[in-house]
């Protein structure tokens, strides 16, 4: 498979999952259908019904506190998505579009970076690049 499928079928898993507890599920729900019928009209009901499904997990297993749910059901949604990319390539260009307006809806989350140096050390943080020269 094409590397770049492969990441955006990662990319795609990752932010369904995430868009399905948000205030923007619908909308996921429907794009994602959409998309579907779009390449494989058979499944789109099928898809739609998965995707309540998924939905209703993901509540679940956050009011349980079950953290480990939401990545188990990405990587399901992902091999989905990878195998309606592989026989339908010229799908990806819709289904970016589709990421692209659902990602700023997706919360991101937020990191937190604690440290401590005595002596002689040093810390370095970055929450992206660093560059560090030291003479």
């Amino acid at each position: 498979m094409d590397p770049e499928l492969a990441a955006l079928a990662a990319t795609a898993g990752t932010t369904l999952v995430s868009s399905l507890t948000t205030e923007v599920w619908q909308r996921a729900r429907d794009g994602i259908s959409s998309w579907w019928r779009r390449s494989q009209p058979d499944r789109a009901d099928a898809v739609t019904t998965e995707l309540d499904a998924t939905r209703d997990d993901l509540l679940a297993a956050r009011a349980d506190g079950d953290t480990g749910t939401p990545a188990e059901l990405g990587a399901e949604w992902q091999g989905r998505i990878r195998r309606l990319l592989v026989a339908h390539p010229e799908a990806a260009d819709d289904l970016r579009t589709l990421l692209a307006e659902l990602a700023p809806s997706v919360p991101v989350p937020s990191v937190t970076q604690h440290a401590t140096a005595s002596g002689h050390t040093r810390v370095y943080q970055a929450g992206r690049d660093q560059h560090i020269t030291e003479r």
